[in-house]
């Protein structure tokens, strides 16, 4: 069974930092591409972040040059380091793992998201 685990949310003044982490299942990991999304109470759930297993990234244009996505092969995680946080981050952060099965069918998954509040 494919599960999603984040952790690292919390409350943070305007200016901090924050490291979000999320654990994979093995079985899909190392072929899909894995991303951080983020929904504000009354808004859409917005990408924020994505890394694909050759590791090339992209970023939403409202985080770019604060936020860094990574993935840790061996440990079957992926983190999001956001920096400069500001009020309007304040949203629930969800993991995504979208990719294909061995037969070619496509597959996304979520985790149940965490908090993260950005407030003086």
């Amino acid at each position: 069974q494919v599960q999603l685990v984040e952790s690292g949310g919390g409350l943070v003044q305007p200016g901090g930092s924050l490291r979000l982490s999320c654990a994979a299942s093995r079985s899909i990991f190392s072929r899909y591409t894995m991303g951080w999304y983020r929904q504000a109470p009354g808004d859409q759930r917005d990408l924020v972040a994505a890394i694909t297993s050759a590791h090339s990234t992209n970023y939403a244009d409202s985080v770019q040059g604060r936020f860094t996505i990574s993935r840790d092969a061996a440990k079957n995680m992926v983190y999001l380091q956001m920096n400069s946080l500001e009020p309007e981050d304040t949203a629930v952060y969800y993991c995504n793992a979208q990719g294909r099965t061995v037969f070619g069918d496509s597959r996304e998954y979520w985790g149940q998201g965490t908090q993260v509040t950005v407030s003086s």
